[in-house]
């Protein structure tokens, strides 16, 4: 049985006329990326009025007929794996997920499986294909030890436009963040570059010459030794909210890399306990606004406190403070 294939046709106009032919390809087929065309070309899966194309770099003319077969998209090389994981929203585009803490989002040295994107194979089952491969396209990442809202793509098109969308206003990213002490402003900015830290390569930190970062955080709750901020991201790098605010003097509650354990100067023994038992950051991706790469209406997906975060909040309200409600992000404006 020959393997299924879908033809597809173009005629190059004007526009690009002489242009290299996997540019023109990006044009007159823009659901596809240009890496993937010309990965095609080179397959010799792309004719020119009926003649196998030769490289990449030729050019084009306007007139002529282009012929692109895109195989069927090959079965993903990671295994399938039935983990536990809830969905918030999916249709035929995209699919977003609340994390829990503890779960690797990618396969890599040391968790070759068991991760986010092993439970997506399962999980989600009209995947379209990413790059070729039958796999989820991975918008952005939250840490291992990081809970909540997530992003995935379920094929190369939505994969694109949310990715060129996501440094952008266009994309909304908020999270709550519990963090040692209380800043001196209820609201502020923090415009700080990141990069590698240059004593530890594992950590980032603030260093000059680094990529420019912005934080804005807001005060949500004051509580004992610690506070409960909303903090928005205007940029996405690595480890971001975490070492702004340790370089804000207020690091992130159970932040082993960053904040270590600080509980030890909190004379109230309770206290200690609570946060000692947490074992990860106390850092929860709790809203994502997007415009949907089909139609471009915008969207918004939100996640509520987990139980082990709700529970260290309210063993750091003040004796006597009302209940232990979920706090969730305020509407925007």
């Amino acid at each position: 049985m020959s393997e299924p294939r879908d033809l597809r046709h173009a005629t190059v106009g004007d526009d690009q006329q002489d242009l290299r032919l996997d540019r023109a390809l990006g044009e007159l087929f823009p659901s596809e990326s240009r890496n993937f065309l010309a990965k095609l070309i080179s397959n010799g899966k792309v004719s020119i009025d009926g003649t196998p194309a030769k490289k990449p770099s030729q050019r084009v003319e306007a007139g002529q007929a282009i012929t692109v077969e895109v195989p069927a998209a090959a079965p993903s090389s990671l295994p399938s794996q039935d983990l536990p994981l809830t969905i918030l929203h999916q249709d035929e585009d995209v699919v977003v997920i609340d994390k829990p803490a503890g779960l690797v989002v990618h396969p890599a040295a040391g968790h070759p499986d068991q991760t986010l994107v092993n439970a997506l194979l399962h999980h989600v089952q009209d995947l379209s294909g990413i790059g070729g491969e039958l796999r989820p396209g991975i918008v952005h990442r939250l840490d291992k030890d990081t809970s909540g809202v997530m992003l995935i793509a379920k094929n190369d098109d939505a994969h694109r436009k949310l990715t060129a969308a996501w440094n952008t206003d266009a994309v909304r990213k908020e999270y709550l963040a519990l963090v040692y002490g209380t800043p001196s402003e209820d609201r502020g900015i923090v415009d700080a570059p990141i990069g590698r830290d240059p004593r530890d390569r594992k950590r980032m930190a603030i260093v000059e010459g680094g990529r420019r970062a912005i934080t804005e955080y807001e005060l949500v709750e004051r509580l004992r030794h610690a506070s409960l901020l909303r903090c928005r991201l205007h940029t996405g790098r690595t480890h971001q909210i975490r070492v702004h605010m340790k370089h804000l003097g207020h690091p992130i509650v159970g932040d082993p890399v960053y904040s270590g354990p600080r509980w030890r100067g909190i004379p109230d023994r309770k206290i200690q306990r609570v946060i000692e038992s947490l074992h990860r950051q106390a850092l929860h991706a709790a809203r994502i606004t997007f415009p949907h790469p089909r139609d471009g209406r915008v969207m918004t997906i939100e996640s509520s406190l987990p139980e082990d975060l709700l529970e260290v909040i309210q063993a750091l309200r003040p004796s006597g403070a009302m209940g232990s409600q979920p706090v969730e992000p305020e509407p925007t404006g």
